[in-house]
């Protein structure tokens, strides 16, 4: 399984709408707009990618142009506010900037088998970090794709300088006031008399989606909480009120559901193979050390993956041991002992990333992957960087619900509207989805409706569906009567 491929049955079931309830329960058409007791004149919005409209891997033009700030604005304009929203626009569809290796967007293109697969678009991207910012025509959109909480207030995040450093950032470099600027500090030179807030995700999901390898760590307790309570004391400073929404949960999204723990096809042939050769006799000497279950003897279907686990105690030289004791040659022995020391067959609380699936039955470079043991995730293990092991889940799961509480504690503290977006995706990752005029939205990749070729970003219908969520928290706490955005009026994934 070298990508993932979406068979014809699936596409043809994205045609398929059904008739039952929809979010849309009341009738608003004759109903007055109005903003309460908000203010919208000034709405800025402030967060990461899923803020700036980011989708398909990239950041580009049309994705922009379907944000959920974007959306919400549009809403804000029928009562009056919001008139001089503006976002810093991509000047491509493909999102690439080449001056500092970003790629093109993902397209669905069909491979040679017919099926349909996520591939990097082609074409010459024409997006610069050239500085796009003009005093008098600030940037009410301040989504910067990549920003963590602790970013947004961080002077110097726009400057081209600390690129080969990692201090900055080439979207905010794009459209940032100044070098010496932060997000937070350019949002505050508006003098908002509305905001949104969506941040978090990436103090998290850095580290889900590296694997929990330990090159992207989540976010220290202490640091989110410092960041966000500045955040939320500065914007509201001068009186503006706002919105903010939670983190998801990161097993609500595609990009961790949608490869399962156990893709292996193999023939009769293999299977008899490599239970006799490699797994069979390898249970057999970890079943003496009590440690039998981490390897299972392969069938035709329903084969784990192989995964290194760096918590189990390493037993490679109890393995090459005991095959050298029963006949096997010396180097064949250390070598299947330092392949499988801290070797294990994945279980269904592993979670395995969107983009491992590009790696699954490759080659390693290791020097230690010889035949038969040169098939990532069959004969050996896929490193920490491919999958989010149960215990690493566990640290993002705990992470995400100290932040989350963070962030509803403080928007309590200062009656802002809060936007439950985790119980939103979990509602999505339910079978039953979501239903808006007929249409049926889950968090299924591709298919789903929602998010985009990527795993973890939304299309422009799951915008929608989120901007109705922020709406309907505005209208609630400040007695507003925004109307919702229609879902089915967007873009979703687009097919060849």
């Amino acid at each position: 399984m070298k990508k993932i491929l979406i068979s014809s049955l699936a596409v043809a079931g994205l045609l398929f709408t059904v008739s039952c309830n929809t979010d849309f329960e009341t009738d608003v058409k004759d109903v007055k707009v109005t903003n309460g007791t908000a203010d919208f004149t000034k709405y800025v919005a402030l967060g990461n990618s899923l803020t700036s409209g980011y989708r398909d891997g990239a950041l580009y033009l049309d994705g922009q142009n379907e944000s959920y700030p974007s959306m919400i604005a549009q809403q804000m304009k029928l009562a009056g506010g919001a008139a001089n929203f503006s976002q810093p626009l991509m000047s491509d569809n493909l999102g690439g900037i080449p001056a500092v290796g970003i790629s093109n967007k993902l397209i669905l293109a069909v491979s040679a088998t017919g099926a349909l697969s996520p591939t990097v678009a082609s074409g010459s991207a024409t997006n610069t970090i050239a500085n796009i910012y003009k005093p008098e025509s600030p940037i009410y959109n301040l989504g910067v794709p990549g920003a963590k909480s602790y970013h947004l207030v961080a002077p110097g995040y726009g400057n081209a300088a600390g690129l080969a450093t990692g201090t900055a950032n080439p979207y905010f470099v794009r459209f940032s006031s100044s070098p010496t600027t932060s997000v937070l500090a350019d949002a505050m030179k508006i003098n908002p008399t509305f905001f949104s807030l969506w941040i978090g995700n990436n103090d998290v999901l850095g580290y889900a989606t590296s694997g929990g390898d330990g090159s992207n760590p989540i976010t220290t307790e202490a640091l989110f909480t410092q960041a966000y309570t500045a955040l939320i004391t500065t914007l509201t400073s001068a009186g503006a009120k706002g919105v903010v929404a939670n983190i998801p949960e990161v097993t609500t999204i595609p990009f961790f559901t949608t490869v399962p723990y156990n893709p292996v096809p193999l023939d009769q042939a293999s299977v008899t193979a490599l239970n006799a050769q490699v797994f069979g006799p390898l249970k057999q000497i970890l079943t003496a050390y009590g440690q039998g279950s981490r390897l299972n003897l392969l069938g035709l279907t329903n084969n784990p993956l192989l995964i290194k686990d760096e918590s189990l105690t390493n037993l490679s030289t109890q393995i090459t041991t005991a095959l050298i004791g029963a006949g096997v040659n010396a180097q064949q022995a250390g070598l299947m002992g330092m392949v499988f020391g801290q070797a294990r067959h994945a279980t269904k609380a592993d979670l395995i990333p969107l983009t491992t699936s590009s790696v699954i039955g490759t080659a390693p470079s290791s020097p230690l992957a010889v035949a038969p043991f040169n098939k990532y995730g069959v004969t050996f293990p896929l490193e920490d960087k491919h999958v989010l092991m149960a215990n690493e889940v566990a640290e993002v799961s705990t992470a995400t619900g100290k932040f989350n509480d963070i962030i509803y504690s403080l928007a309590s503290s200062k009656g802002l509207a809060f936007v439950d977006a985790n119980a939103k995706m979990k509602e999505l990752s339910k079978s039953s989805g979501i239903q808006f005029d007929g249409v049926k939205y889950t968090a299924r990749f591709v298919t789903g409706g929602t998010f985009s070729l990527d795993g973890v970003h939304l299309t422009g219908r799951g915008y929608a569906v989120i901007a109705n969520e922020f709406i309907k928290a505005i209208n609630n706490k400040y007695g507003s009567t925004l109307p919702m955005v229609n879902p089915n009026g967007y873009s979703g994934v687009t097919f060849p």
